[in-house]
């Protein structure tokens, strides 16, 4: 087992996916044995479609440019790239929903539009290591170095690392304008900077997406909403695994439904900001 004081304190990340943490194996098996078993039941009905007769009330958000932001969670290489460490078990949600692509078409439309854009990422330095309790999936992270970075003011080894941002979005978050804020250290925003920095900018409306559905981009959600934003959710901008344990991308769908105050797909996103 990986906290077993005889083993490495710090494991590779290909030895601890091999070792059963992840994907490797078991559950990389087992999640494409779920994803072959939901692609059959899609054949009767689309689990993820919206329902046909539904019963909550009406999305009323209107979108004002003049106060709102793009606000993308951990679109970073562990999450979309296929070497990122979580792909054997994220990788066939990302694709379904060309999640990689919509974030893009995302990024793209925000700047021609000249709204904020805000980036929350998921970083962990060494120190973060020294946790002594997690849930399960820090856990996880922890132990196949999700993230990791040497340090909060160390940036060797970070370029094209899981922790580094995919290449295809380098060009939007790197102009100087898109506001990166401090890292997020569990899933939402309440340990970062975001709802500060929208502030400044006088936003109080927020288009969201990113990863992971279900963690980083529910809790960031629903911590928004706390603070008293307007949200948008991507249902097509965001993915998550999909595992024996359940799929977290339906999960979330339930839950982006039943507290939002907006699920739109990426093709309504962008009509919107282009108005």
């Amino acid at each position: 087992m990986c906290n077993d004081h005889d083993h490495k304190k710090t494991l590779s990340r290909r030895d601890a996916l091999r070792g059963g943490l992840t994907a490797a194996a078991a559950v990389g098996g087992a999640a494409v044995a779920g994803v072959a078993h939901a692609k059959a039941q899609d054949k009767v009905k689309d689990p993820y479609a919206p329902p046909a007769k539904s019963v909550l009330p009406p999305s009323d958000m209107k979108l004002d440019l003049s106060r709102a932001a793009l606000v993308v969670t951990d679109p970073q290489n562990d999450f979309l790239s296929p070497d990122g460490v979580t792909w054997g078990v994220v990788g066939e949600s990302v694709t379904r929903n060309n999640t990689v692509n919509n974030i893009e078409r995302l990024f793209k439309a925000a700047k021609a539009a000249d709204i904020t854009v805000a980036v929350s990422p998921h970083y962990y330095y060494p120190t973060d290591h020294g946790w002594k309790f997690e849930g399960a999936l820090e856990k996880l992270m922890h132990n196949i170095g999700m993230f990791d970075r040497k340090g909060a003011l160390n940036v060797d080894g970070f370029e094209g690392s899981g922790a580094d941002w995919l290449d295809v979005y380098k060009p939007y978050i790197n102009d100087g304008k898109t506001i990166v804020t401090s890292p997020h250290k569990v899933y939402g925003n309440d340990t970062n900077d975001l709802s500060l920095q929208l502030r400044k900018q006088g936003v109080d409306q927020v288009i969201l997406a990113g990863m992971s559905a279900n963690l980083c981009t529910e809790s960031h959600m629903r911590e928004l909403i706390e603070q008293g934003f307007e949200v948008a959710v991507v249902s097509d901008g965001t993915a998550a695994a999909v595992i024996p344990d359940g799929d977290g991308y339906l999960a979330a769908l339930t839950n982006f439904r039943f507290i939002a105050n907006a699920v739109w797909t990426t093709d309504e996103a962008v009509k919107l900001l282009q108005a």
